[in-house]
C-alpha cells in the first residue's frame, strides 16, 4: 500500500504531462482506445467515489460556518464560466456539437483537482473544499438548467434526462464514498492514500477514451477549441479573482475562489457530451482536463507567491 501511495505522489506531480501525452498517444492511434469511450461514465463514477471516501460530516460543517464565502464562491461559479462559455461560443462561431460542448464544461461544478491547486497556491482549502462540494451537489439541478438556458438555441436539451445521468454518475457514487468513509473508517483510512493514483489513472483514461473517439473531428477543430477552452480557463481565473476581491475577500480566500472558478469538472462535461450530445461535443472537455491542469499548477505558482501586505505597526 505504501509503494502504491508514493507511485501515487510521484504521478499526482506529473500529471499534466501525462494526460499529455495519453492524449497525443490518442490521437497517433485512436483504434487502440476507442473502447475506452464506452467506459467514460464508470470511469467518472469511480472518481466520484473516491471523492466520497474523503469526505466528513465535519466537511459539511464548513459551509454551515461559512455560508457567505461559500455562497460569493458557488455564485461565482454558477455565474461566470457558463455565462463566458456562452459569449465564447458565440463569439468563436462554433458550431452546435462544439458550442454546447463548450458550455456544458462551463456548466459543470467545480473540479477536485481545484483543491490541490488551492493548496499549493497557499490559498484557503477549507473554502475551496466546501465550494467543491457544494457545487457538486446542486450539479444535478443547476447543470441541466444553465446548459438548457444557453445551449438550447443551438441543439435540444433534455433537463430530465441529465438530471438523472448527473444524480447517477455523481451523486451516487459519491454517496456510497461517504457511506463506506462513515461505516468503515479504519479500512478508508488504510485505503484513502491511494486514492490520488486510483483518481488520477481514471481520469487519464476518459481524456483517452474521448480524444480517441473524435480524434478526426480533433484534427480539424482542435486549434480552434484549445483557443476557446484557454481563454474560458483563464477568463475564469481573472474575473474569480476580481469579483472576489471587489467583495473584500481576504487573499487566501480569494486565490481559493479564483481557482475554484478556473477548473471545472470537465470529466462530469466529457461524459455528459458523450451521453447525450455524442463524441464531438466531448472535444472541449477533454481539451479541457488536459490544459486546466497545465494553467492550474502555473496559476498556483504564481498566487503562492501573493500575500497580504504586512500593516506597518504605529
Amino acid at each position: 500500500m505504501k509503494i502504491l501511495a508514493i507511485i501515487g505522489n510521484s504521478i499526482s506531480k506529473h500529471m499534466a504531462l501525462l494526460v499529455i501525452l495519453m492524449a497525443g498517444a490518442a490521437m497517433v492511434s485512436p483504434e487502440t482506445f476507442a473502447g475506452i469511450a464506452s467506459y467514460v461514465t464508470l470511469l467518472l463514477g469511480i472518481v466520484m467515489f473516491g471523492m466520497g471516501m474523503t469526505l466528513h460530516v465535519k466537511d459539511f460543517r464548513r459551509i454551515l460556518e461559512h455560508p457567505g464565502d461559500v455562497c460569493i464562491g458557488v455564485l461565482a461559479q454558477f455565474t461566470v464560466m457558463p455565462l463566458l462559455a456562452w459569449l465564447l461560443a458565440k463569439g468563436f462561431g462554433l458550431p452546435p456539437d462544439l458550442a454546447v460542448g463548450v458550455i456544458l464544461v462551463g456548466t459543470c461544478p467545480g473540479g477536485t483537482s481545484s483543491n490541490v491547486m488551492t493548496y499549493l497556491a497557499r490559498g484557503d482549502v477549507a473554502l475551496s473544499v466546501s465550494m467543491t462540494m457544494t457545487t457538486t451537489l446542486l450539479a444535478p439541478i443547476v447543470t441541466p438548467f444553465l446548459t438548457w438556458q444557453l445551449a438550447g438555441a443551438w441543439i435540444e436539451v433534455s433537463f430530465t434526462a441529465m438530471m438523472l445521468s448527473i444524480l447517477k454518475v455523481v451523486i451516487l457514487p459519491i454517496a456510497a464514498g461517504f457511506a463506506m468513509n462513515a461505516f468503515f473508517e479504519g479500512f478508508v483510512r488504510r485505503v484513502v492514500k491511494v486514492l490520488p493514483l486510483v483518481s488520477i489513472m481514471a481520469i487519464i483514461l476518459i481524456v483517452g477514451g474521448v480524444v480517441a473517439a473524435s480524434a478526426g473531428r480533433i484534427r480539424e477543430t482542435g486549434i480552434l477549441v484549445a483557443l476557446v477552452v484557454i481563454c474560458h480557463n483563464l477568463l475564469g481565473y481573472a474575473i474569480g479573482f476580481a469579483l472576489s476581491k471587489a467583495l473584500h475577500m481576504d487573499m487566501a480566500k480569494a486565490k481559493a475562489v479564483a481557482i475554484e472558478v478556473g477548473m471545472q469538472n470537465s470529466g462530469l462535461a466529457a461524459s455528459l457530451s458523450l451521453l447525450h450530445f455524442g463524441a464531438a461535443a466531448a472535444i472541449p472537455g477533454a481539451i479541457f482536463s488536459v490544459w486546466h491542469n497545465i494553467s492550474g499548477s502555473l496559476a498556483a505558482n504564481y498566487l503562492s507567491g501573493r500575500q497580504e501586505p504586512v500593516q506597518k505597526q504605529e
